[in-house]
């Protein structure tokens, strides 16, 4: 069950990752500046952030198979359009219906651990899948290398066709039901309303989506950025690019895993907090590196990678403790924590370009989005909602 959700959950970042190391040459083609090349990101996180707000509820209600299906054959339809793109606006717009297909799977992943865990239990499993994850980043910008070699940029996307189809299979064939009919919310407008009215006044459940989201954002922001601050900074060429990009989501792994050690000892509050301490920290050396250009690029690294990896002890806490809150709207509650995650990420994307598109741009917002979340984890303290058994974890052992 972990490989099938990890295999779902990995998707977004296969289309988000994969094209990094093109960009420039996109940029070239199509006649545009690096920063209006970035708003074709900036369209995938949209994307990802507006299609999860519409599939959480959808999933709530029909179940959770039929729309991660639609979602994945929206997304087939959406790389080929993106591969025939002529323009920068078509592959914008392409890109944005790209994210909302990847959307239903990124939403359905995360519902289904909603469905089936809770607590501890719930972080421990989204850190294994973390792991599964990580592989997406990793390999994405060296396949994307490789097709370069011998391909137009636009064969990247073909490939992600042919992804989207293995992953279509597996849908259809691995992943079963996990929310019974007996549990579905009925799907109307005000019912929709309600469901996230009631999660949208839950102060620490907000806090708790924010945390996820300001993590997500410093990661979004070095993937933003990584590509035109190593190739045209550093001199990075694309395949050195690649194992490099790859080591950080190495550094962001490895986190994840020691994570599921940490949790037999700590409480994911006090992980998130200490995690969110030396993130801030070693932001602040990042600036300073940045500023002095102290270090040449093992210096830009090695405070981002340290970064990151902080980063991989907040990403699979904070939702599991936002879920463990409102596990009778696993798919509801899934949405919002995406759609935090991927709309802030949208924002930061260019932000990082309107900054200068630089080292200093980079470590600037990495740094302010996770001093940002600690102060909201020391001011707001957010807990997990005591939960004796839900519905969905009481029919486990039903579905198994």
């Amino acid at each position: 069950m972990i490989l099938v959700l990890g295999a779902l959950i990995a998707l977004g970042p296969l289309t988000i990752d994969m094209y990094l190391p093109a960009l420039p040459r996109i940029a070239e083609e199509l006649d545009v500046t690096s920063s209006v090349i970035q708003l074709t990101l900036t369209g995938t996180l949209a994307g990802l952030a507006l299609g999860q707000l519409i599939v959480g509820p959808l999933s709530d209600s029909l179940g959770r198979r039929r729309p991660l299906i639609a979602g994945v054959v929206l997304h087939m339809v959406a790389s080929l359009l993106c591969m025939f793109a002529p323009s920068i606006t078509a592959l914008g717009i392409a890109r944005g219906l790209q994210g909302m297909g990847a959307a239903a799977a990124a939403v359905v992943a995360v519902a289904v651990v909603g469905d089936l865990f809770t607590g501890s239990t719930a972080a421990a499993v989204l850190s294994r899948l973390m792991l599964v994850l990580g592989v997406a980043p990793v390999l994405a910008p060296s396949l994307g290398a490789v097709v370069l070699l011998e391909a137009s940029w636009r064969w990247i996307f073909g490939a992600l066709v042919l992804m989207a189809a293995g992953l279509l299979l597996i849908a259809a064939f691995a992943l079963p039901e996990t929310l019974p009919a007996a549990h579905r919310r009925p799907l109307q407008i005000r019912g929709i309303a309600s469901t996230y009215g009631q999660l949208l006044r839950d102060a620490r459940f907000i806090a708790l989506v924010l945390v996820g989201a300001l993590a997500m954002a410093g990661l979004f922001a070095y993937i933003a950025g990584a590509a035109f601050v190593l190739q045209e900074h550093y001199g990075l060429n694309q395949q050195v690019f690649a194992v490099v990009f790859g080591a950080g989501a190495v550094a962001l792994i490895a986190a994840t895993q020691f994570n599921v050690v940490l949790l037999n000892r700590f409480t994911p509050q006090r992980i998130v907090v200490c995690a969110l301490a030396v993130a801030t920290l070693a932001g602040l050396v990042f600036v300073a590196v940045t500023l002095t250009r102290f270090g040449g690029v093992v210096g830009f690294l090695v405070p981002a990678w340290t970064v990151l990896a902080s980063m991989g002890f907040v990403m699979p806490n904070a939702p599991a403790l936002a879920l463990s809150r409102h596990p009778e709207a696993a798919g509801t509650a899934a949405a919002l924590l995406g759609s935090a995650q991927f709309g802030l990420g949208a924002v930061i994307a260019p932000v990082v370009g309107l900054l200068g598109n630089d080292e200093r741009a980079l470590a600037l917002v990495m740094t302010v989005s996770a001093s940002l979340a600690l102060i909201l984890m020391l001011v707001v303290r957010p807990q997990p909602q005591p939960v004796v058994a839900s519905p969905a974890v009481e029919a486990v052992p039903e579905r198994a």
